[in-house]
């Protein structure tokens, strides 16, 4: 038989394999997370009909002839370059700008993947929509995430409440006027100002403390407040600064009723008397009402008072070669002995790509490249169709000789 038959058979079966790997590649054009394919051809054993001769004996030497005897298909390359975002405004939703893959649980083995559809189920877990359970790493009560330890299924605590905090310190700011006039009594107008401090017991329960500053000298102030834990602090101003008792050190705190007050805003200038409370710690209890996700992957709760704090941190990883991962199916990887092992970190960190909340990464299928390699793959199945209808017209003459 014809070598050219089989060379037009090798040829026909390679451009199928690239006809359906651009089938598929359309086929995923909308797939979250998609990865497109491209074929590579090589040729295949050539039959040696003459070896190369050196030259001797006054003869020049002798190139070899070869026959080739068709082509295969040598790999099909995985594209990993970025996808397009495609915004959803859900928090569940993710996408890693830069290198890396989410990492998830699927039936006690680790796989990857780079789809970032993410929601949490009825026990809190965040899972993907087949239901593996994507790895990280929990916080602790302190909101603190350890990321060298080895990540774990990332779950959200659900019902989970903040503890209230007792309020130890406050922060006052504005202006004690300059002319405001002395009087230890408080009675003349102008001489005085009550500034009401919000309070938060160990119980969570809110309450106003009212800190009155006087004006009980030409550059003092004097800070009190009410029984029954009544305190009383004099606040001396040099230059319109509150001064220690050397005129030279600045006075920048304070204690009254066993809190601790920052007055190094506090200033005695020229103008109205507008002492206010710029800022204060202690809060009620809270339960955590929503999430947000940053751009390195942590979970941050947000709680019903106001307060924020980390629940966890997604893990990614990276591979040496991510060519040599092998793709199992609803959008996943799996390592191969030549993807090297998975290297994981946190967002952000070690080559490791960012984290966009509320987006979702799209195939990065190009429809123009795609429908010019069907071209491409029709017409080089049709050449070599036309192969073997040839080689059959001259086994026909052959055959047509006996008559």
């Amino acid at each position: 038989m014809l070598r050219s038959l089989f060379s037009g058979i090798s040829g026909l079966r390679a451009h199928q394999q690239m006809m359906d790997v651009t089938g598929n590649n359309i086929a995923n054009v909308n797939t979250t997370g998609y990865k497109s394919s491209q074929t590579v051809f090589q040729d295949t054993l050539s039959q040696m009909v003459n070896a190369a001769g050196a030259p001797q004996n006054g003869s020049g030497g002798t190139n070899p002839a070869q026959v080739g005897l068709g082509v295969r298909t040598a790999s099909i390359n995985a594209n990993f370059n970025q996808g397009a975002a495609q915004t959803t405004g859900k928090s569940g939703d993710m996408m890693i700008q830069g290198d890396g893959f989410f990492v998830v649980k699927s039936g006690g083995e680790s796989v990857y993947t780079r789809a970032g559809s993410f929601t949490f189920d009825a026990n809190g877990s965040l899972t993907t929509p087949n239901g593996q359970i994507v790895q990280g790493w929990s916080a602790d009560t302190k909101g603190t995430v350890n990321t060298a330890g080895a990540p774990g299924n990332i779950q959200l605590p659900i019902g989970i409440s903040l503890a209230p905090q007792a309020t130890s310190k406050f922060t006052l700011t504005g202006n004690l006027s300059f002319e405001a006039p002395v009087d230890s009594t408080g009675a003349l107008p102008g001489s005085s100002k009550v500034i009401p401090i919000p309070v938060i017991d160990i119980n969570g329960a809110s309450s106003a403390l009212n800190v009155t500053m006087t004006k009980t000298g030409a550059n003092e102030w004097t800070a009190t407040t009410p029984a029954p834990g009544s305190s009383s602090v004099a606040i001396s101003f040099v230059n319109g600064k509150p001064m220690q008792a050397d005129g030279v050190t600045p006075l920048t705190n304070i204690t009254l009723d066993g809190l601790d007050v920052d007055i190094s805003d506090i200033t005695q200038y020229s103008g109205n008397t507008e002492a206010r409370v710029s800022a204060s710690d202690g809060s009620g209890a809270g339960i955590l009402s929503s999430y947000t996700v940053s751009n390195t992957g942590q979970i941050v709760g947000v709680f019903s008072n106001g307060l924020k704090q980390s629940l966890g941190q997604l893990a990614l990883a990276n591979f040496n070669n991510v060519n040599g991962l092998e793709k199992i199916g609803d959008s996943m990887f799996r390592s191969t002995v030549n993807s090297g092992l998975a290297q994981v970190g946190s967002a952000g960190s070690a080559g490791l790509g960012l984290i966009t909340s509320g987006a979702l990464e799209m195939s990065n299928v190009d429809l123009a490249q795609e429908f010019t390699n069907l071209v491409i793959a029709q017409r080089g199945f049709q050449a070599n169709s036309r192969i073997i209808t040839t080689s059959d017209e001259i086994l026909q003459e052959l055959v047509n000789l006996k008559r």
